[in-house]
């Protein structure tokens, strides 16, 4: 890791009725192996905005925000709240460390509590980190976000698994493979160059749209509940439903689940590209 600096400015106002609490961080980190790599960005509450460029080294910038009813509360937070940077040889993860950790947990399904709470008691301060961050053009990136914030990545040409819970997704310029998820926002893609694997966007409140080079050739499985299915590619073919069945065994006895899905192939084919919306049309489009 290479040198950190903070600028730290503060304001409470008596007279105001919420009390807040401003900084600035900046991170710099250079990885040991210097192709690939991995950052893995677990926001929990503001935006991520992610750019490739042609350096090696990982640059973030962090505008962090704490509110709070009272001053003992917000002093609170300015003692608890804490982030995390954990390296390897080849990735970076950054997260919120406490009052909770915000790291995927597999097992339990939540994130766990910390700094003496238990999940009866609120933490009496709010936060929101806006992330401004530069990696290297053939990084891969996991990243995510939940609330009061949307997810903007540019320039970057490695893999990618971007998450949004209350806001859109929106990648420009992406090269590599890509999953994508977000529950209420627009989910948008621009690719320079078609993914060389199967890739899945999906949104279940928003519009999504893709768009591809001319010479896209793959297989598009598509799924709308209550959306539309649009390309303006003038030469594709339907492929045969496929029907996929589920087996749950319940007291009252066997229930099959029938998922169909449907299928489009553009050019040969190939690569197995997923698109989902549950309220929602899905574009996909062309390069001009």
């Amino acid at each position: 890791m290479a040198g950190v600096g903070i600028i730290c400015c503060s304001g409470n106002n008596a007279n105001a009725q919420q009390q807040e609490f401003n900084q600035h961080i900046s991170k710099e980190f250079t990885l040991q192996k210097g192709v690939g790599g991995v950052l893995a960005l677990y926001n929990l509450n503001g935006s991520l905005n992610v750019e490739g460029y042609s350096g090696d080294k990982v640059l973030i910038e962090i505008d962090e925000r704490l509110t709070a009813d009272n001053n003992a509360d917000l002093e609170v937070g300015k003692k608890e709240f804490k982030l995390g940077f954990d390296t390897t040889a080849d990735s970076i993860i950054v997260y919120i460390a406490e009052p909770f950790d915000t790291r995927p947990c597999h097992n339990c399904g939540r994130w766990e509590r910390r700094g003496g709470y238990d999940d009866r008691e609120e933490i009496p301060y709010d936060f929101d980190l806006a992330f401004t961050v530069k990696v290297p053009y053939h990084m891969n990136l996991d990243i995510s976000t939940v609330n009061k914030g949307d997810i903007t990545v540019q320039s970057v040409s490695g893999s990618m698994h971007v998450n949004n819970v209350n806001g859109k997704i929106t990648i420009k310029d992406a090269r590599g493979n890509i999953r994508a998820h977000t529950i209420n926002g627009n989910l948008t893609v621009n690719y320079l160059d078609t993914p060389a694997d199967s890739s899945e966007f999906y949104t279940l409140n928003g519009t999504l749209s893709v768009t591809f080079p001319q010479s896209l050739s793959a297989d598009l499985q598509f799924k709308s509940w209550n959306g539309s299915f649009y390309t303006d590619f003038p030469k594709w073919e339907v492929l045969p439903v496929k029907v996929t069945r589920n087996v749950r065994k319940r007291e009252s006895g066997t229930e099959y689940q029938l998922i169909i899905d449907r299928q489009i192939r553009i050019g040969e084919g190939g690569r197995l590209l997923k698109f989902e919306t549950m309220n929602g049309n899905i574009y996909i489009k062309r390069q001009a």
